[in-house]
């Protein structure tokens, strides 16, 4: 029997639109009906946009009938984060006083995925001010992992990688200041891919002033998907160049030949700072899959993790006390403010010659990372050292907090240097996903998608699934 249109990857539904296999309108239909049985259980998608959605997917038809230019995904549903502007949504960040916020423009990477010809079909949750590893908030509640309710689903995408592992659309739009792509997509067993900064342009109307320096420089808007060639196709629509990011950078979506065989360092146990026995196992079943494809595979620690990490937490604080943490105690609910106060605890305040130190850390950091992928074009680790945290897991305590902190700590490193990263899936742990991240140079997302598909291949997933109850 021919599989349900919502189990279709965004790469088949594309072709089989434009094929007129099926239309627009079907392909919505079917994607809608899925959200309206499973979304009540798993709390992913917070506003569903039938109305709107339907209109578009009509409007692509009868484009199609007229036998019009069809765009790369063209018909094909997908969701976008409650985090960004969307003309006519409100950009509530999980912030019930946010909730009257209704953007009049869409923000670039939502433009361009319209451009691209995709139907948003929804909304999916955040975390309050996006700032958890964890999606639960007091205006749209907590989003459940299809795969096992007592778990996070990740953060902040965390209604974006839910959504996907229940097919609730083939791409989701998220992004990324500490993980919040890559996370997500470890918690429900999908891939997300944290482009380059300046790869994918961003901007909010809705915003009364620009986000703080660290922000600017770290969070990155990206795609989730469950397969990686839909990456291909969601970044390549996302990264359009707008006017209204001055930062965008033209760079192309296919760089030169590297030297083959492509030498990846592989990081067992980050800045030694201890890692469960399943993510070991699942990074070197990761580095056998990418052994088998022709990788040159060594077990290698890139620079200084431990201190991008710290770098990563001390700017961070500096920034959100300085021009957020009044507004966080005057809007947020105690939950938040309980989990700031833990990361205040966990992470090192610094005066501001000790900011400015650590912005010119961040380049000497960069400049050392750039330098080992002279060598090592990918780094392959994890992308958390311990299996998904427990719901809830921040508000249990500092000390678990810290704990949590150290566990991402090649997670976050990331965003302070700028550069690419995929996860991917390598199956799971007591029933629950586990995977991989691997890194590569400074716009070379085609290298970093590349080994991911070896590892895809290696390990492919179930998803979508039905949520467990």
């Amino acid at each position: 029997m021919a599989k349900e249109l919502w189990r279709w990857s965004a790469t088949e539904l594309a072709a089989a639109i434009r094929r007129r296999d099926v239309s627009a309108r079907e392909t919505t239909e079917a994607h809608l009906a899925r959200l309206d049985a499973v979304n009540g259980s798993i709390n992913a998608v917070t506003v569903p946009l039938h109305e709107s959605a339907l209109a578009a997917a009509e409007f692509a038809d009868q484009a199609q009938a007229r036998d019009l230019p069809l765009r790369p995904l063209h018909g094909v549903p997908i969701t976008i984060k409650e985090n960004v502007d969307q003309a006519g949504c409100a950009t509530t960040n999980g912030i019930p006083a946010f909730e009257s916020v209704i953007a009049d423009a869409d923000s670039p990477v939502v433009a361009n995925m319209r451009r691209a010809g995709a139907i948003i079909i929804g909304r999916t949750n955040t975390p309050e001010f996006s700032l958890r590893w964890f999606t639960n908030n007091p205006l749209r509640g907590e989003t459940l992992n299809p795969w096992d309710r007592t778990v996070t689903p990740g953060g902040s995408s965390g209604g974006a990688g839910a959504a996907l592992a229940a097919g609730l659309g083939p791409i989701a739009h998220g992004n990324d200041l500490g993980g919040s792509l890559r996370y997500p997509a470890y918690c429900c067993g999908v891939t997300a891919i944290r482009p380059t900064l300046g790869r994918v342009p961003a901007a909010s109307t809705t915003a009364t002033t620009e986000r703080p320096p660290i922000f600017q420089l770290m969070s990155v808007q990206g795609p989730m998907a469950r397969e990686i060639r839909d990456l291909r196709l969601g970044l390549a629509a996302m990264a359009a160049g707008d006017p209204r990011d001055p930062w965008w950078v033209p760079a192309p979506l296919q760089g030169p030949p590297v030297a083959r065989p492509i030498k990846v360092a592989v990081s067992l146990n980050p800045a030694g700072g201890g890692i469960d026995p399943a993510i070991v196992d699942a990074v070197k079943r990761a580095a056998e899959a990418l052994e088998k494809a022709g990788y040159a595979i060594e077990e290698r620690e890139p620079p200084a993790i431990d201190k991008l990490a710290e770098t990563w937490s001390t700017m961070l604080l500096s920034d959100t006390e300085q021009l957020m943490e009044e507004t966080m105690r005057t809007v947020g609910s105690p939950d938040i403010v309980q989990v700031l106060e833990a990361y205040k605890a966990a992470w090192t305040r610094v005066d501001l010659t000790g900011y400015l130190e650590a912005f010119n850390d961040r380049t000497r950091l960069l400049r050392e990372w750039m330098v080992f992928m002279e060598d090592y074009p990918l780094v392959l680790g994890p992308v958390s050292t311990e299996p998904p945290f427990a719901a809830g897991d921040d508000l249990t305590g500092d000390n678990r907090v810290a704990a949590i902190v150290n566990a991402q700590r090649l997670l976050v490193a990331v965003n302070v240097t700028g550069l690419p990263a995929v996860a991917v899936p390598t199956g799971d742990h007591d029933g629950v996903p586990i995977g991989v991240q691997i890194i590569g140079p400074r716009y070379r997302e085609d290298l970093c998608l590349d080994a991911a598909e070896a590892v895809e291949r290696a390990y492919p997933m179930t998803t979508p699934i039905d949520p467990v109850r």
